[in-house]
């Protein structure tokens, strides 16, 4: 039930915002934890985007909701709509660049 409640406030929060990015990671996972850090420096340059961050081993059904196939993964979403979804965290400036689409989307 705890579950069913936590993916609940996370739908509602990916619906309320324009711009949504949605870290999907285990703490068990080396390459997570490499994304994870890069997660928080672009965070930092993006206040426009609401950031979420989740272990997928609490909310399993999220993997089977957005068809997510490995962590860590990050799930970008315009206005609740998904976008795009990015497994391979190249680096800060990749990152950077793919957010910058993100808000990018509303203006064309």
């Amino acid at each position: 039930m705890k579950n069913k409640q936590l993916l609940e406030q996370i739908e509602n929060k990916i619906n309320e915002q324009e711009h949504t990015a949605f870290y999907l990671y285990t703490p068990m996972c080396g390459t997570c934890m490499v994304a994870g850090r890069m997660v928080d420096i672009t965070e930092k340059m993006f206040p426009q985007i609401h950031f979420i961050k989740a272990d997928l081993n609490y909310i399993p059904s999220i993997a089977d909701r957005y068809s997510v196939e490995s962590v860590p993964c990050m799930l970008l979403f315009n206005k609740g709509v998904l976008i795009n979804k990015i497994y391979a965290f190249h680096s800060v400036p990749y990152l950077h660049e793919q957010l910058n689409q993100l808000t990018s989307t509303d203006s064309g």
